[in-house]
């Protein structure tokens, strides 16, 4: 059954339209690097009361400190019936077109993340939505085409097109399981293809990525990818996630792993790559400046200018608000210097 956008989004989106034309929006160079950052709790910090600052002190839209830090991009998550939990709620797509816009308006380039779920989706859990919970198969497939193309028709008549669009959120098993698990590939691919074809339908120079965790570990991404091959999966991209935190090490002792995976997999299947999500410690400043300094590198070296850019996943969620403690901000409010790594 066709999962359609509720009447308040309808209207969000035709008054975002009308009030904001897309000549107020600062066209990026589509040839340019992507930095950028994942700011998917940026409307609950703000709603809760924090404050963000400049290293002056001086109060900042937290945006334009990230802009002034050399970021281009903002990539957003969207849930389907999410609940309105202060960290793992929020991200409709009516906020997320609202967010889309903002950031737009700033001269920002989009990311659209499809988790396919009412909240986090990664590779530990690939909950279906409630409103899906009891469909068919045959009913998931079209519930995966129609939402996509539903909330990039929202964001499109807002103004905004993103660049692109994440078909599942770190899904080295699938997604909408059980259903769409990777025990099941040819599922899992038909799955995929429905928000690939979604996505083109809206517009045709979308580029649709394909998502995995550890971007370090070539034998995951050889097994996911092939497969991917061997089912026919339509993407762009492929997109990497990079946290040597979770995987208890430090960075240099897998960074070399990382730049040989993004050259392996650009080369093995023809492909665009992109580190769409990165992080480090927050109270490692250097350490986590050093690595981003790495992985830009790591991503710009890969031939034939395939590597597309770097994604931190919340810098902005200071730990003092998200207890999560790969941010790239301070207890003052204020951002890490590890961020100057994405400046030129």
């Amino acid at each position: 059954m066709r999962k359609i956008l509720s009447f308040s989004v309808i209207l969000l989106t035709f008054a975002i339209s009308c009030s904001t034309p897309n000549k107020t929006a600062e066209k990026p160079k589509e040839d340019s690097f992507a930095k950028g950052a994942d700011v998917g709790w940026l409307p609950q910090m703000e709603a809760t009361g924090y404050q963000f600052y400049d290293t002056d002190g001086s109060k900042k839209d937290c945006l334009q400190l990230l802009k002034d830090r050399g970021m281009n991009t903002i990539r957003l998550r969207v849930w389907v019936n999410p609940s309105d939990d202060k960290a793992s709620g929020h991200c409709s797509a009516a906020e997320t077109v609202a967010m889309a816009v903002r950031a737009q308006k700033m001269g920002m380039r989009i990311m659209i993340d499809f988790h396919y779920s009412d909240s986090w989706a990664d590779p530990g859990k690939q909950n279906k939505p409630l409103a899906w919970k009891n469909h068919t198969f045959s009913e998931l497939l079209n519930d995966v085409y129609f939402h996509t193309e539903d909330v990039l028709k929202a964001l499109k008549t807002a103004g905004v097109t993103p660049e692109w669009v994440q078909v599942g959120n770190e899904i080295p098993g699938g997604m909408l399981w059980p259903e769409g698990s990777t025990d099941n590939f040819s599922q899992l691919a038909q799955l995929l293809n429905k928000g690939y074809e979604a996505t083109k339908a809206v517009d045709k120079n979308i580029k649709v990525i394909v998502h995995l965790d550890e971007g370090n570990n070539s034998k995951k991404f050889r097994w996911f990818f092939d497969n991917a091959k061997t089912n026919n999966v339509k993407y762009d991209v492929i997109g990497l996630s990079y946290y040597p935190f979770w995987i208890k090490s430090d960075y240099k002792e897998n960074i070399g792993d990382l730049a040989n995976n993004l050259i392996d997999m650009s080369a093995r299947y023809n492909k665009e790559v992109m580190v769409v999500e990165v992080g480090g410690i927050d109270a490692q400043e250097q350490n986590t400046y050093d690595m981003l300094v790495a992985v830009i590198k790591a991503v710009k070296a890969v031939p034939n200018n395939k590597g597309l850019g770097v994604i931190y996943w919340e810098p902005e969620g200071a730990k003092s608000w998200s207890h999560y403690e790969l941010s790239a901000w301070r207890s003052d409010g204020k951002p890490s210097m590890a961020l100057n790594a994405f400046k030129e």
